[in-house]
């Protein structure tokens, strides 16, 4: 059952009030606070207020004014502008509940604004209370504080609101306990709470609470079936349904109209047409005419059940019967008309009930756009949304638009579509991602980007993506196109800005990662692609070889080598395995840029994943490392090229940096080939060892000749007497004496050991 709620009225006591004369202004702000009736003019609020007489005046004092106090409230100067009317007494009180929490201190200053209560005050203050805690605190504080007994008003008020908040088990104790507190039961109490059981859903509280007003005394009308009737068939219980109403008849209780309607409409729920048909024809035969309500009842089963002809035939019948078919009944029967796919005859209703004056609302058009896109008719869907537009009438389901939009883009109509969006903003109804992003693909697919543009400023400016409210997304279909479109014409930066939106909302496409790193690529913007594939890292995005080519490539151009080679490692480490190509494009540019040990590295990298092309370079690099003094880290990659079966050029890189006066270079190169048995010929030895001899480094000359001996076996160095004599002048005697004995052949065999014992000194 339903109740209205409204402010009671409060009933007039005389109180009070503190004059100005006795307190300072500061408490002055509690004057004019009352719950009173509306009858009181606004010059009477705004007023000064009058000192009221105590409690035991009559009221003809209270009536009369002495000539001073008239004269004095005639003089009184009025304020200027506006003033708010004083507030209520009940409206302060559930601002303080709401606002602090429930204590002691609180119930102190509810009773020093209050010394006395009533029975209307506390209404009030439990209808405007903001929540049902607050209500059910102040209920029970009132009455253990002895501010006052409840009656039955306040006992039903507070029900109601704990069965709104299902707080079932709280309204249940408060109603049983009435008795105790001298407040009689009576059948409103009962019903309300029997029906917030049927809302929280559980059936046999409600009916136990039935059979239970039976045990108190409570007698039961046929406003409690009704409720109990509702409550079981809107759980499918049709069975206990039809025994309760046997049990009704028994009684001597008579059903109405009301009764039947609930029937009905609880048979055709649970899909008993044949027994909602003869509950119908029983309803005519006590003589109890259907109304309006019956019929669209009727209509509304037969819908439900896609029986059309029948709704058909009911329809017919009570325009028969003179009974004005509602806007329910039109809605309800195109409803039906379009589940069955009869849009022609969904449209001819709908133009019926125009023509009869009967508004359509916002449920009609909610049934009818949807079935005019199903059907095709996007022409007289147009229409509709403009009728709606001009009545500022908007739909109950928003995706509606959705859908509309759609359909109009699938059949070309773009421009019907884009007005769609426009009716929509029209309504005051919230615009979503989605709705932006069919338009987006579909103005993309036509080669429209211009206005696909246009909508993704306002979709980005709006922040539309973002909203948390929002229950449409936009598609990867759509952003992936468009974002494709700005990448390619130079607009990565508002492709990015579209895309970070996306990923707040956890979006996280690899063709639009890709694409944007594409996009800053060609723009010139190495460092912003890098950023991307960093993202897409963090994200665990699988990253693609071609993105990171693309970023190598644009900071090569932007001659930046050193980030172009970070670009690579990170592209070794996701995984990839970079062509001889751009490794030999990435070993060019630092070499040519000077960063030699650099472009070493990435020698190492690609040797070790098995490109053995760029030999010549290689070459280049180990040269220069070796004229710059790395001599350990040449050696280094030099071995790791012959591990990988890639010799370089021992004899070319020894006559490189005997030319240049890299002697010692030299030494420890041929020094390590010789300990590896590499390829050298013959007359790279005597080079090295003129270069060393003329260098004035005898004494390392002597020493490598000796290893030559032991590994080669000959000591043919037509230098050999001119390294006898700088040995004997430098005071190594005993080593050129050694030498001499070698040549001479006359201590081969020991000079052999001798020479592999001194090599082992050579560093």
């Amino acid at each position: 059952m339903a109740y209205i709620s409204v402010t009671k009225p409060h009933r007039w006591k005389p109180r009070l009030f503190i004059t100005r004369a006795s307190f300072p202004p500061s408490f002055n702000f509690i004057q004019s606070f009352s719950s009173v009736d509306e009858s009181i003019s606004a010059g009477d609020q705004t007023s000064t207020p009058i000192p009221e007489a105590p409690a035991s005046a009559s009221p003809s004092k209270l009536e009369s004014l002495t000539a001073a106090e008239a004269e004095g409230k005639t003089n009184a100067r009025t304020p200027r502008g506006k003033h708010r009317n004083a507030e209520k007494l009940e409206d302060i009180i559930c601002r303080m509940m709401a606002n602090r929490a429930w204590t002691t201190r609180l119930q102190n200053s509810i009773r020093s604004l209050v010394p006395q209560f009533d029975h209307s005050l506390v209404w009030n203050v439990l209808h405007g209370s903001r929540n049902s805690d607050h209500a059910l605190q102040f209920f029970r504080w009132v009455e253990r504080a002895g501010v006052i007994r409840h009656d039955r008003d306040t006992h039903l008020k507070i029900i109601e609101i704990l069965g709104r908040a299902s707080k079932l088990n709280h309204a249940r104790c408060i109603l049983l306990d009435m008795p105790k507190k001298g407040v009689e039961w009576d059948e409103d109490l009962f019903v309300v709470l029997i029906d917030s059981y049927g809302k929280a859903g559980i059936v046999q509280e409600s009916v136990k609470i039935f059979q239970k007003m039976k045990e108190f005394g409570v007698e039961r009308t046929i406003k409690s079936y009704d409720t109990l009737f509702k409550v079981i068939l809107r759980r499918g219980r049709y069975l206990m349904a039809k025994r309760y109403f046997n049990a009704m008849l028994n009684e001597g209780i008579m059903p109405t109209r009301h009764t039947y309607n609930l029937m009905i409409w609880g048979f055709f729920l649970s899909l008993k047409v044949e027994t909602a048909s003869r509950f119908f024809e029983e309803m005519k035969e006590r003589g109890i005419s259907p109304d309006v309500v019956t019929y669209n009842t009727i209509i509304n089963g037969y819908y439900r059940v896609k029986k059309m002809e029948e709704a058909e035939k009911f329809f017919m019948e009570m325009k028969g019967r003179n009974i004005e078919p509602t806007v329910i009944s039109y809605t309800t029967m195109i409803k039906g008309y379009l589940s069955v796919g009869r849009v022609d005859d969904g449209l001819r209703l709908f133009e019926e009930m125009k023509s009869f004056r009967i508004m359509p609302n916002a449920v009609t058009y909610s049934t009818l756009l949807p079935g005019l896109c199903d059907g095709g008719k996007m022409f007289e869907a147009q229409s509709v949304v403009k009728e709606m537009v001009e009545k500022y009438i908007a739909p109950k389901d928003n995706s509606i638009f959705l859908r509309l939009i759609t359909c109009q883009c699938q059949v070309g109509q773009l421009d019907a579509a884009a007005d769609a969006l426009k009716a929509m903003i029209r309504l005051s109804i919230p615009t979503e991602a989605g709705h932006y992003g069919v338009l987006i693909e579909n103005f993309c697919k036509s080669g429209v980007y211009d206005r696909a543009v246009k909508l993704l400023d306002k979709l980005i400016e709006k922040e539309i993506i973002l909203r948390p409210q929002s229950s449409l997304e936009m598609e990867s279909s759509a952003y992936n196109q468009i974002i494709e479109y700005l990448c390619n014409s130079g607009q990565t930066s508002k492709a990015e800005t579209l895309f970070r939106q996306l990923m707040k909302k956890g979006v996280q496409d690899p063709i639009a990662f890709n694409n944007l790193i594409r996009g800053h690529s060609k723009e010139g913007a190495p460092e912003s692609a890098f950023e991307i594939l960093k993202i897409m890292g963090r994200r665990q995005v699988p990253r693609e070889a071609d993105s990171y080519r693309l970023v190598i490539e644009s900071f090569l151009k932007k001659g930046e080598p050193a980030d172009a080679k970070t670009a690579l490692d990170s592209m070794i480490e996701n995984g990839h395995i970079p062509d001889s190509s751009l490794f030999r494009t990435v070993m060019e540019s630092l070499f040519e840029n000077g960063r030699i040990q650099t472009a070493s590295r990435v020698m190492h990298n690609m040797v070790e994943k098995g490109v053995k092309e760029n030999m010549d370079l290689v070459a280049k690099i180990l040269e220069a490392l070796l004229l710059r003094g790395h001599v350990e880290e040449a050696l280094g990659r030099i071995d790791l090229l012959m591990k990988n079966g890639c010799e370089p050029d021992f004899d070319g890189l020894l006559s490189v940096l005997c030319a240049k006066g890299k002697t010692i270079a030299a030494l420890k190169l041929l020094d390590f080939g010789l300990e590896r048995d590499y390829g050298i010929s013959i007359s790279s030895y005597e080079n090295v060892l003129d270069a060393l001899l003329a260098a004035g480094k005898t004494l390392n000359a002597y020493l490598i000749l000796c290893k030559i001996v032991q590994k080669v076996g000959t000591t043919d160095w037509s230098s050999c007497k001119d390294l006898i004599r700088s040995l004997n002048e430098e005071g190594n005697t005993k080593q050129a004496d050694t030498l001499s004995r070698m040549i001479k052949g006359e201590e081969k065999t020991h000079g052999s050991k001798k020479g592999k014992k001194q090599a082992s000194m050579v560093s």
